[in-house]
């Protein structure tokens, strides 16, 4: 049964991570909402997508926000109960630094099965919903994506497009078009209007041109044929929904647990190591935010971010280092969470035994 104090110091720290963890999530959110519009005016993305991209890109932000948020909110709670004099005051009731843990299990370890599970099974997924959301709007886009009056990139083969204009019929007018093909050759064609065509294959579209003239050669070289035509069809492949090989970050646990890759066992690593920081950033916030009553309420905060830095820069260190080879799989990011945890331990051991000396 939790005791008074015990509710109390839970509501502090709940409340607390509530506020911080949707503060940094609404300031991420909006820089993906920045880009995402930008996206959506391009033709990257359908606008129906749009919601679903910053949904999805939401759960992504989370395995990083929940740990940073319980660590935060931690000092930030525990920091006001010391500078008000409300911790020395649960000291005197025989509440000492360890005695925290009991109310701050109850939220961190639904925390840890929550951010644990977003890393290690929905994180990845949600990557590949928006790699697909994306391939989806490429293999859409149409010429009513490229804007009049510039050169655009346009299909998988990265051909330079230009209209001075897009008719409401989705007709372009005054078109130039330049792509490589053979390796070496360049082809330029300039026509008075273009269209796109559907084919009977799904995977392939034509992009029809009407009444111009294709210039074909290789540049520095006098070799260059000349062909004027009232309509050219250019095929081009779309691009696949199913890239064949998946990103690390995309792929999916079971994958990971069976291959001997380095790189893919470093990404394993590195999932489990989110909810395993977790659980060490909450043992280390609790010495941590030990300060003096009336102190400045950020000063302890300051360290602690500083500790948070060090701490993801030595996992982000140690997983480049295992994926080039440089460290053993077996030893991987281990080592940095056994060097942490020994430090919030040795940090509670010796405020532990100055409560025990104060109390004596």
């Amino acid at each position: 049964m939790l005791r008074i104090l015990d509710r109390y110091i839970f509501r502090e720290i709940a409340s607390t991570w509530l506020g911080v963890t949707l503060v940094l999530l609404m300031i991420l959110l909006t820089n993906q909402f920045a880009r995402v519009l930008g996206d959506v005016a391009k033709g990257k993305l359908p606008k129906d997508a749009a919601l679903d991209v910053i949904g999805l890109s939401a759960v992504q932000y989370l395995t990083i926000l929940v740990p940073i948020g319980l660590f935060l909110s931690i000092m930030l709670a525990l920091g006001r109960l010391y500078r008000d004099s409300e911790m020395p005051a649960m000291m005197a009731c025989r509440v000492g630094p360890s005695g925290v843990y009991r109310p701050l299990a109850l939220l961190t370890v639904p925390l840890v099965l929550g951010v644990g599970w977003l890393a290690i099974d929905l994180g990845p997924r949600a990557l590949v919903a928006i790699d697909r959301i994306g391939a989806e709007a490429r293999r859409e886009a149409d010429l009513t994506s490229i804007e009049p009056g510039r050169f655009t990139v346009f299909g998988p083969d990265q051909a330079v497009v230009y209209g001075e204009r897009i008719t409401p019929e989705g007709f372009m007018e005054n078109v130039f078009l330049q792509r490589i093909v053979d390796g070496d050759k360049v082809e330029v064609v300039v026509a008075e209007r273009g269209e796109q065509v559907d084919s009977d294959d799904p995977d392939i579209r034509l992009l029809v041109l009407h009444n111009g003239r294709r210039y074909e050669g290789v540049p520095g070289t006098p070799q260059f044929r000349v062909v004027e035509f009232a309509e050219h069809g250019i095929p081009y492949r779309l691009p696949s929904l199913d890239p064949p090989d998946p990103r690390p970050r995309a792929m999916l646990v079971g994958n990971l647990l069976r291959s001997a890759d380095p790189e893919l066992r470093a990404e394993l690593q590195w999932r489990l190591s989110v909810p395993l920081s977790t659980i060490i950033l909450a043992i280390f916030a609790v010495p941590l935010s030990r300060s003096q009553p009336r102190a400045g309420r950020y000063g302890r905060l300051a360290i602690g971010l500083l500790v948070f830095i060090i701490y993801f820069n030595l996992l982000s260190a140690a997983k480049a280092w295992v994926e080039k080879g440089e460290i053993d799989p077996g030893l991987g990011l281990w080592w940095v969470h056994a060097l942490f945890l020994l430090l919030a331990l040795g940090l509670l051991a010796v405020q532990n035994s100055m409560h025990r000396r104060l109390l004596s």
